[in-house]
């Protein structure tokens, strides 16, 4: 069995886990950072904004169970790709979208996938600011952030209240 993996950034890492984790074919979500210029930095670092890094997951598929067009368009399902500056209450850089494609093949599948998306008229006039970047290397996150919302579910539970759920249901139906 081979495995591919893909890199999505949507907001807070918490809420990026469990819509991919439920999924046949995904072996394992983990939350990092990735796109800065700190190794190996902290979830403080981070925080700060200073590291040019932003929260992001790594999933890793069986590609012959869930394609990556599949992932992409579950990805969109879950942010507003409208929103450059953060994902609903997280704000700044280290919270912008971006889906980090790791080869030709991947930005070719995500830039069809934007295009579609802004060409659907779904978010009106509003322009799909979500970037596609080359991946950078990938830090682990520490490790209480692993499987938040199933260790912490109360609070993965106030964070999705945000407005990230809300807004999946206004425009997604979910």
């Amino acid at each position: 069995m081979s495995f591919d993996t893909a890199i999505f950034a949507g907001g807070c890492f918490w809420c990026m886990v469990q819509p991919f984790d439920t999924y046949p074919g995904i072996e394992k979500v983990e939350s990092g950072y990735t796109g800065g210029h700190v190794a190996n930095p902290t979830y403080e670092q981070v925080k700060s904004g200073t590291t040019g890094h932003t929260e992001a997951v790594r999933i890793t598929f069986d590609p012959a169970k869930i394609s990556y067009k599949e992932l992409v368009e579950i990805y969109w399902h879950q942010t507003d790709p409208t929103d450059a500056m953060g994902q609903f209450q997280d704000r700044g850089d280290n919270y912008r979208p971006v889906i980090f494609v790791k080869d030709e093949e991947q930005r070719r599948i995500a830039e069809a996938s934007k295009r579609h998306l802004q060409e659907s008229a779904l978010f009106g006039d509003a322009k799909i600011v979500t970037q596609i970047e080359d991946a950078q290397p990938f830090y682990l996150a520490e490790d209480y952030h692993q499987d938040f919302y199933k260790k912490n579910p109360e609070r993965y539970a106030a964070q999705e209240a945000g407005g990230r759920e809300q807004f999946k249901q206004e425009h997604w139906g979910e």
